[in-house]
């Protein structure tokens, strides 16, 4: 039994040494939550518009890539966002879309007057149901979708111009080419 005593200190010292180890790998970002969904189809969705006249839906992106972002207006990361956007979609041509969650509509359409709005379209998530689907547990959050419906990469909270840039623009890049 005392044999087994000198050990337990041993033992935790190879756990933490371990931690430590995969923690701060190269190239490793601890500020990167992990997704289940990178590289599997997108969740199906079909939403109204927050412009009647365009719905969005997943089928309606198919065969083109399309960045998806999650916003509302209680939001206040969203709105130090917004700005990102606005350049993303008037200087940079993204295919944005975005999806206001769980929000009321006309508080998002008014936040939307104020700001900008930098969307091709923008589906009405209610009651939060496609961003559960998603895996969305806070706003923003904004994720690439490429031709054939399979989400590619995901950005938590606000982006910033150094992801835009670094990240987001090459992949659009690449995922085009493809």
């Amino acid at each position: 039994m005392r044999r087994l005593l000198y050990l337990l200190p041993l033992a935790a010292f190879f756990a933490l040494a371990g931690y430590f180890a995969l923690a701060l790998r190269p190239n490793h970002d601890p500020h990167e939550l992990p997704s289940a969904m990178i590289n599997k189809p997108a969740p199906t969705f079909d939403l109204p518009g927050l412009d009647p006249a365009k719905p969005l839906s997943i089928a309606g992106l198919r065969g083109q890539v399309a960045v998806i972002n999650f916003f509302a207006s209680w939001c206040v990361p969203c709105r130090v966002e917004h700005p990102m956007l606005v350049r993303m979609a008037e200087q940079l041509h993204v295919p944005l879309y975005g999806i206001a969650y769980k929000d009321k509509q006309e508080d998002s359409q008014r936040i939307l007057q104020q700001l900008g709005d930098p969307y091709r379209a923008i589906g009405v998530d209610r009651d939060g149901r496609t961003g559960f689907d998603f895996g969305v547990y806070g706003v923003p959050e904004t994720y690439v979708i490429d031709k054939s419906g399979h989400i590619r990469k995901r950005f938590v909270g606000p982006l910033t111009a150094e992801a835009v840039d670094k990240e987001l623009l090459p992949l659009l890049r690449e995922l085009e080419r493809s």
